[in-house]
């Protein structure tokens, strides 16, 4: 399997930032790490084991990217406008730097790119996904939550609103990106097991959503046994990868 690390001073977050890139060919996905993960714990978690059918035959190349979580949402220090701010600069990392950086490997100039996640990186992969659509055309969010609110207990402003799938996709009329939502692909999942009880509520409120907007999306409710923990997402991962041709 071809694995190769990067490192660069991101301009849109004022330090250096790291990303691994595993795998040769195929339909690029960004895969964000839990709360306040790094580039490497897919890696260490067994997920890039789990998928490396798929990376080996050139069906996927996964760019796992790091998280700032732990200076935007998960900061507990300061104010939650402030975090609102260092995500919109993790934002602007995001499609500023990686995008390009993902459509400069070989083959891929002009790729519409996937994206995926457990926990809270399954938020962050749907929140890019509706938000950006002329960008990310899969979206695979495992065990995720859609609604800021579980972690700013209830407070809401613009930047809480716009990076909460659950509140922003009610409101959403825009003809032109309501389509582009509609062409792509779209997987949401969550178990029923310890741990899963919150991400259940919000996957099935997302799911109300969608109908509601008419938006196809397979929504995927696992097992009572199927608990919020690595285990589980070694097998999600690779079953939906394999469902969806990938």
């Amino acid at each position: 399997m071809n694995i190769a690390y990067h490192k660069w001073y991101s301009p849109s977050l004022n330090r250096e930032m790291e990303l691994k890139v595993y795998g040769h060919a195929g339909k690029p996905f960004i895969l964000f790490p839990t709360q306040g993960g790094r580039f490497f714990q897919a890696e260490d978690e067994g997920i890039i084991e789990a998928v490396s059918g798929s990376l080996n035959e050139g069906r996927i190349t996964i760019i796992a990217v790091d998280s700032v979580d732990n200076e935007s949402w998960s900061n507990g220090s300061i104010h939650p406008y402030m975090k609102g701010m260092r995500h919109a600069a993790y934002e602007n990392y995001i499609l500023g730097e990686v995008i390009p950086f993902v459509r400069n490997l070989e083959g891929m100039q002009d790729a519409k790119i996937g994206c995926t996640g457990f926990s809270m990186g399954g938020y962050h992969s749907a929140n890019f996904f509706f938000k950006h659509p002329q960008y990310f055309d899969v979206v695979i969010a495992i065990s995720g939550f859609y609604n800021l609110q579980l972690l700013l207990g209830g407070y809401v402003d613009e930047q809480t609103y716009f990076n909460s799938p659950n509140l922003y996709l009610k409101n959403l009329e825009n003809a032109e990106i309501l389509n582009q939502i509609r062409k792509g692909k779209i997987i949401i999942c969550s178990g029923q097991g310890a741990y899963e009880e919150e991400m259940l509520d919000e996957t099935l409120t997302l799911k109300a959503i969608l109908e509601q907007k008419s938006i196809p999306a397979w929504v995927d409710i696992w097992g009572k046994d199927v608990n919020h923990d690595w285990p589980w997402w070694r097998k999600m991962l690779p079953y939906f990868l394999e469902k969806s041709g990938y």
